[in-house]
């Protein structure tokens, strides 16, 4: 029997993680300098920690509601209100979920019917484009260009607009460019999904990690007319270094929200409850850690991109998130090709551009929420590399 022939076809056609693919080359490596992998180098905060231990000692092993811990969805309402200036109702708009990647797929799922389409800007995470597909939606990439700083333009959105077309994904900071929006191109974006009916999933997972003051964030549910019709997703990896706790939540209306927990309550049922405690310990408590791993993190940005452009490889000033993306198409090589020979000659690895997405092809995703010294290192290794091929 051929069990390849029971696989689902939806399933099938979704391709492996670029990424995980590239790093699995990297497993059992010790000798490998890494700017690859995309979370925080910090543990996560010890009183972030502690609140999660304290609660085991307590004994609070339980389930929670399916929406999540009362107290933790009325901190979640007032951060929320505070750094998006939007206002949710906690006990009907909001979900806490198993990361921002199921809060992601249950948007997806609750949302799309098959031949929906829904336009999402590349290079992009990884997960958006099989996120669509396994809701048996479409997925319209709309390109964000090097020469536009990697930002998104209004009116290629509405190029792309059809009678299909019901989700828009945004993703500002952006992963894996760090891009930033500001609020006059969120107008017209938001103007065009008014006249066109559409919802929008915006993905602010990076928002709090924003370097520099001309690129004040701004969430595009904070907008007149869009609080009804958007999806907000947040969490807690990136900021507060809570990677393995595995939390994230949605803000949304209740009809949306509603939807999104009927798919959670037969999947997850709740999100694990230590980690809500300690995600509550995160919001009422965590901003200075947050403000101190924030700066190291522009730190580390402003030195690993004037590095590249030194070296001669442009690299756009990300705004924010940790991720610079140096552009390798004047050395000849693909992105596979380049990332590929850079750990075998130089034990540094980067993720290829490709696996964002087809607009990611001639750049390289790395990754500076590493060791300055480790990154000055993967830098030396990048400038040897480049003195070796070019003879």
């Amino acid at each position: 029997m051929s069990l390849s022939n029971k696989i689902s076809k939806q399933v099938k056609n979704i391709p492996r993680s670029g990424i995980r693919d590239f790093f699995e080359l990297v497993l059992g490596r010790d000798d490998v300098i890494s700017l690859g992998v995309g979370e925080p180098d910090y543990s996560t905060p010890w009183h972030i920690r502690e609140a999660a231990i304290y609660s085991l000692e307590k004994g609070e092993t339980s389930y929670t509601s399916n929406l999540g811990l009362e107290k933790l969805r009325e901190s979640i309402s007032r951060y929320v209100s505070h750094c998006f200036e939007v206002d949710y109702d906690s006990s009907s708009e909001i979900l806490v979920t198993v990361g921002v990647s199921e809060a992601l797929d249950l948007a997806c799922r609750a949302l799309l019917n098959p031949g929906d389409e829904v336009i999402y800007h590349e290079p992009c995470y990884v997960s958006y484009d099989p996120s669509i597909r396994l809701a048996y939606g479409v997925p319209v990439p709309v390109s964000a260009t090097v020469e536009d700083g990697f930002s998104v333009k209004a009116e290629e959105i509405e190029k792309l607009v059809t009678s299909n077309t019901k989700i828009l994904i945004l993703n500002f900071p952006t992963n894996p460019t760090g891009a930033v929006m500001g609020k006059e191109e969120l107008q017209k974006i938001a103007d065009i999904c008014i006249a066109n009916d559409l919802i929008v999933i915006t993905d602010e997972i990076y928002s709090e990690l924003v370097y520099d003051d001309e690129y004040n964030h701004v969430s595009i549910a904070s907008l007149c007319g869009m609080k009804g019709r958007t999806i907000l997703l947040h969490g807690f990896s990136k900021a507060y270094a809570m990677t393995g706790f595995r939390l994230g939540y949605s803000c949304a209306p209740p009809e949306i929200t509603e939807a999104m927990m009927k798919i959670h309550q037969y999947s997850m049922l709740c999100a694990p409850i230590t980690s809500q405690m300690a995600a509550i310990e995160a919001l009422e408590n965590g901003s200075k850690a947050v403000e101190k791993m924030r700066q190291d993190y522009k730190k580390r940005r402003d030195l690993i991109v004037r590095e590249f452009n030194e070296m001669g490889l442009p690299c756009n000033l990300p705004g924010g998130a940790f991720y610079a993306f140096p552009d390798i198409r004047g050395t000849g090589l693909t992105s596979k090709e380049f990332a590929s020979a850079l750990l075998e000659k130089q034990n540094v690895a980067a993720v290829p551009g490709d696996a964002f997405g087809a607009n990611g092809e001639g750049f390289l995703r790395c990754c500076y929420a590493a060791d300055v010294k480790l990154i000055k290192s993967a830098l030396d290794g990048f400038r040897k590399f480049l003195v070796d091929i070019k003879g």
